[in-house]
């Protein structure tokens, strides 16, 4: 197969290059992180990736692309936003099999920090089954069970997801007081982002609060990504020059005004959550990710050439 997957995708002038994105891996499988892979089932999918593909640092993907000079298959693997497991349960992997990835990371959640949507998953995962009343909220009431916590969770990140900045927050604070403690070991700290950094992993900006962009104004935006900016740089004593829009959906999230901020900020490249593959007359500053979500390896990969060709509905 991997012969197949490598004439289907050549090197060259005229390469094409896909970029991966995940956020975490777990420990073990956790119901209500729904597509989260484990240990196992990551270790399994980086093995099956380095048999097929061509795994390259996405830094040095570009170097390849502006050169004309990418292998066949070529792959890049980025993570968004900064989660500890990142550091205990991905980088161990990517390290046994010889792997660079880059990692995205929002600085305003390091060393204690939550991410709103990890507020709610947390705070339903403690609440005792029956009533949760959030009609106060204008959210309903819903009937809390095992079976459906995980539909219950995807219903309210949908339905706060791109409220205002301010109001978002005070939702997601309402919600999270029907809960008696919270984690605050969930992002990574910053000496495990500088433990990345050394293991010669990729890092980029994420924002510093992740906010929608399109969401808040262009003064505040512009601001999100030049402190992202300058904050990792200061923690890492290195220059900073890739970037992931929040959330990531070309007119829904980001506009192409962030893209030029992302360009005048500095940044070499930026990435997006849209489908597609990156070739050099690509748009530096929306470089399309897309991982497939089938659970066969065969799927996967099939998934993957139906994206290089533009064949995904």
């Amino acid at each position: 197969m991997a012969p197949m997957v490598r004439l289907l995708s050549p090197g060259g002038v005229g390469a094409r290059h896909q970029i991966l994105i995940f956020h975490r891996v777990l420990p073990a499988t956790d119901p209500l992180l729904v597509g989260e892979p484990d240990r196992a089932q990551f270790n399994a999918l980086v093995g099956m990736l380095k048999r097929y593909f061509s795994i390259l640092p996405l830094d040095e993907a570009l170097d390849q692309m502006d050169a004309g000079r990418l292998p066949p298959a070529s792959l890049s693997i980025t993570f968004d936003d900064g989660y500890a497991d990142n550091a205990t349960q991905a980088l161990p992997v990517l390290q046994s099999h010889g792997v660079s990835a880059t990692f995205f990371v929002s600085t305003g959640f390091l060393d204690g920090g939550r991410m709103w949507n990890d507020t709610i998953i947390e705070t339903l995962r403690r609440l005792p089954e029956g009533e949760l009343d959030l009609s106060d909220l204008g959210l309903g009431v819903h009937q809390l069970s095992a079976s459906s916590r995980p539909a219950l969770i995807h219903h309210l990140i949908t339905a706060i997801k791109h409220r205002e900045a301010a109001q978002r927050a005070d939702l997601v604070a309402a919600i999270g007081a029907h809960a008696p403690q919270l984690p605050d070991d969930l992002m990574m700290s910053s000496d495990q982002l500088r433990q990345l950094s050394a293991a010669g992993m990729g890092i980029g900006a994420h924002t510093v609060s992740h906010p929608i962009l399109t969401r808040i104004g262009d003064d505040q935006a512009r601001q999100e990504m030049a402190d992202g900016k300058q904050q990792l740089e200061r923690l890492l004593d290195k220059p900073v020059t890739l970037f992931a829009y929040p959330n990531g959906k070309p007119g829904q999230d980001y506009g192409p005004q962030h893209a030029r901020m992302a360009q005048e900020l500095g940044f070499r490249a930026a990435v997006t959550t849209a489908p597609g593959v990156s070739g050099a007359n690509s748009d530096r500053w929306q470089l399309p990710r897309f991982t497939p979500w089938d659970k066969t390896h065969g799927r996967f990969v099939l998934r993957l050439l139906m994206n290089r060709y533009g064949l995904l509905a």
